[in-house]
């Protein structure tokens, strides 16, 4: 375990070789986050993985190329630049073929992914056998290492990330409609085409920049995972891409952190594993998508439905004695209420305590009768008016069978707003005419039911 020492020293950032990498990681992380939230709406989140698969041949080319050409095979701005040639290659490629043939994107990169990563493979094989030089140190391209990091892939990383945030900032709305309606921009006679290359570009920066650190094959978890966590929190892009670029950013500052904490842990494994965490964290607690604010959700709508039918239940059948005089709260039987609809005996009892809650029924023991307070007959009858002005349209404007009305309202009355009520009382006002707030049932009512 760490001394205090050493967590004061990397949280302080005191080391130089900490600091370095931390701060290269850091801002990895937001280029990565912010280009991911791109390529997530664009339905290209496999774009990345292909992008890093399609740098590994480029890799092997350029050191073969330094090698022959008498230079140091293992230069890291040759090398990158031989990822970066590639690795547009490999854009071009996907492009090519969706552009010209009826395969789909996800298709087209799966074929490139897989066709470059071989070609890759077969290149560092051959290096093996080199007499010049040898592929030590070309895996960690592969794998990444983080803590091998100076100050020109720091200046690389800086210079990517500046790239990244201008261009974003400049072309926001062109990227945001591209990402949102690509036909609407073409229409409107934007160069789709070349924006959608430099989109590509920038995302190919980023992956070649990142080899250094997380590898190419861990770098499309760091494009994808942070944007990803950042829908869960919002619904506005602007919002998504900030909240992207933090989260990427925080994943690389704390996972580089802990690899330096543990030298034991490989920086690129930590950081994604720490994205992922911060996937998970969003995925439960979202405040716009989470699961768990759905199963809320989800469970308040089902508590607010079983209490509308009950409530519907009880005013139809009081309804039902009023036929012969004026409509009167009496007790309800607890079997009667249970034969109106496919309740179970459980569900039936949940309904009544949350009825009861809300101060729409009396107390009452395990299977006596029910009755309505005032305030559950004005609800009655507000939730039995939607429920049959949902109907009455359906017959006259759906054309849907009397037969199957009731069933096909019961789906949708429960999420009607006010605004779509007050609509459907301007095309309906026939039902006024009876001097009744509630329409009447377009089935029939007989007594006792």
């Amino acid at each position: 375990m760490p001394e205090i020492a050493d967590i004061w020293n990397v949280l302080f950032l005191r080391d130089y070789n900490t600091r370095l990498v931390v701060i290269s990681t850091l801002l990895l992380g937001c280029a990565s986050g912010l280009m991911g939230g791109f390529l997530l709406l664009r339905k290209r989140s496999l774009m990345g993985d292909t992008l890093s698969h399609a740098t590994l041949p480029g890799v092997g080319l350029a050191f073969m190329l330094a090698v022959a050409l008498g230079g140091d095979g293992k230069s890291l701005p040759f090398l990158l630049a031989g990822a970066g040639l590639t690795g547009v290659l490999g854009c071009a490629a996907v492009l090519f073929i969706r552009n010209n043939s009826r395969i789909k994107d996800d298709t087209a990169m799966g074929i490139v992914l897989s066709v470059f990563f071989g070609a890759g493979v077969a290149i560092l094989g051959m290096i093996q056998t080199m007499p010049e030089g040898s592929a030590a140190g070309l895996e960690s391209f592969i794998y990444g290492k983080t803590a091998s990091m100076v100050m020109v892939d720091f200046q690389i990383l800086m210079a990517v990330t500046l790239s990244v945030l201008v261009c974003s900032l400049l072309l926001f709305k062109e990227f945001r409609l591209l990402c949102f309606d690509e036909s609407f921009a073409a229409a409107l006679g934007w160069p789709v085409k070349r924006l959608d290359v430099l989109l590509l570009g920038l995302v190919a920066a980023v992956t070649v920049a990142g080899l250094q650190s997380v590898g190419l094959i861990l770098i499309i978890a760091f494009l994808i995972t942070p944007a990803a966590a950042a829908r869960f929190w919002t619904q506005r892009l602007d919002r998504m891409l900030l909240l992207s670029g933090l989260i990427g950013g925080a994943s690389g500052w704390f996972g580089a952190s802990l690899s330096a904490l543990f030298p034991r842990l490989p920086a690129g494994a930590v950081i994604v594993l720490v994205a992922t965490v911060g996937f998970l964290v969003s995925m439960f607690l979202g405040t716009e998508r989470g699961v768990l604010l759905r199963w809320l959700l989800q469970a308040r709508l089902q508590a607010r439905v079983g209490s509308q039918h009950l409530l519907r239940a009880l005013y139809e059948i009081l309804e039902a004695d009023a036929l012969e005089g004026p409509l009167r709260i009496r007790p309800v039987p607890f079997r009667q209420i249970r034969g109106r609809r496919t309740w179970t005996d459980a569900e039936l009892r949940k309904s009544i305590r949350g009825a009861y809650q809300h101060g729409f029924v009396e107390a009452l023991e395990r299977d006596e009768a029910i009755v309505l307070t005032e305030r559950g007959l004005a609800e009655a009858a507000q939730v039995t008016r939607n429920h049959r002005l949902w109907e009455m349209y359906l017959i006259e404007y759906a054309d849907v069978a009397t037969s199957r009305v009731d069933r096909d309202a019961d789906r949708v009355e429960h999420i009607l707003g006010e605004q779509m009520v007050a609509r459907l009382e301007s095309k309906l006002q026939t039902y006024r005419s009876a001097g009744s707030l509630v329409p009447q049932s377009p089935h029939p009512i007989r007594p006792g039911d």
